[in-house]
């Protein structure tokens, strides 16, 4: 298995939509790829027990897959829809890392 990270840096200007990346955004995601995407997840920055604005990330999402194939045929293919969709929730790049899960749950 495979997760992608889609990582949203933090600073004094970031943006963003919590509500908006969380309900609308990251199912759409998940629509647009399918089976592809076995599931996601998403997480903001704490302190606390409130929101971290020292956190070098505001949020992060997480989409699991099988393999890199996988997470190609699911997501290539709306590429454009997709990231069109970035600057409804946010003002910032996202930096993205796709790594091996070497111990989960499941």
């Amino acid at each position: 298995m495979i997760k992608v990270s889609v990582m949203y840096p933090n600073g004094p200007d970031a943006r963003f939509d919590e509500a908006y990346y969380r309900d609308r955004h990251m199912p759409m995601v998940k629509e647009l790829m399918g089976d592809n995407c076995k599931f996601y997840t998403v997480d903001k920055a704490l302190a606390a027990g409130q929101s971290d604005p020292n956190a070098p990330y505001i949020a992060m999402g997480h989409l699991f897959c099988d393999s890199v194939d996988a997470f190609q045929a699911g997501f290539g293919p709306h590429t454009k829809q997709i990231m069109a969709d970035i600057p409804n929730y946010t003002n910032q790049k996202p930096v993205i890392q796709i790594s091996e899960v070497l111990v989960g749950q499941g």
